[in-house]
């Protein structure tokens, strides 16, 4: 029988991805990801070798299928490149994380796209413009030696 709480889940996910900008979709597809990686890391600890797998596939994908695809080669240039270098060595350990039950490289892939995340994160707080230089107080200007 299915799970209803399942289905609403999945219905609020699908409407927040159809509303969502590029940038918010990239910050959860490192959500998604580094959430996949914490549950196999249970499922590791637990001896659930299924789910493991399984966890650890989806948070490949995510990272092969959801953010490789989404660098921006041509505008991105030698930042691109390095951050395709990173989610293939990310891909890599997940696999070796899998075949040898090592959650120690889970950690160590959650870390590094939690980084990646949070400054992507902060990527989508700044203004897209400079701020408007703040007004001169007390006859002191900003910059002014």
């Amino acid at each position: 029988m299915r799970n209803p709480y399942l289905n609403a889940y999945k219905d609020s996910l699908a409407v927040e991805v159809e509303a969502a900008s590029p940038h918010k979709l990239v910050l959860m597809l490192f959500d998604g990801a580094v959430a996949a990686i914490r549950q196999a890391a249970l499922q590791m600890t637990n001896g659930n070798v299924p789910e493991k797998g399984r966890l650890i596939g989806k948070a490949a994908a995510i990272i092969d299928e959801g953010l490789r695809p989404s660098l921006n080669r041509d505008a991105g240039g030698e930042l691109a490149a390095n951050l395709d270098d990173l989610y293939e060595y990310c891909g890599l350990r997940l696999l070796e994380a899998n075949l040898n039950n090592d959650p120690a490289l889970l950690d160590e892939v959650a870390r590094l796209l939690g980084e990646i995340r949070d400054a992507w994160a902060q990527i989508g707080k700044a203004p897209a413009t400079a701020p408007a230089r703040p007004p001169a107080q007390q006859g002191m200007h900003y910059g002014a030696a």
